[in-house]
């Protein structure tokens, strides 16, 4: 369950860090303080993420919950 969540997880988040880091450097530079020059990147990536790699999110959790139902009855056994 935790490899599933991190390997799902692990492309938003990698890529909300990325973004993250970039615009830090960015208002450093500039010396720009505004809170959505911070927020409305990371959103626009997310966006863009999970459009682009939606569908293999959807078909690891499904898989992970086929294998996880199929599993119940030897569990119970």
């Amino acid at each position: 369950m935790l490899w599933t969540a991190l390997t799902v997880g692990a492309p938003i988040i990698g890529a909300s860090m990325a973004v993250g880091l970039v615009v830090s450097i960015f208002q450093v530079v500039t010396q720009i303080q505004e809170m959505t020059l911070t927020f409305v990147p990371k959103l626009i990536v997310i966006f863009f993420v999970v459009l682009i790699g939606g569908s293999w999110m959807l078909a690891t959790l499904v898989a992970y919950a086929t294998q996880l139902y199929s599993s119940i009855p030897t569990l119970i056994h």
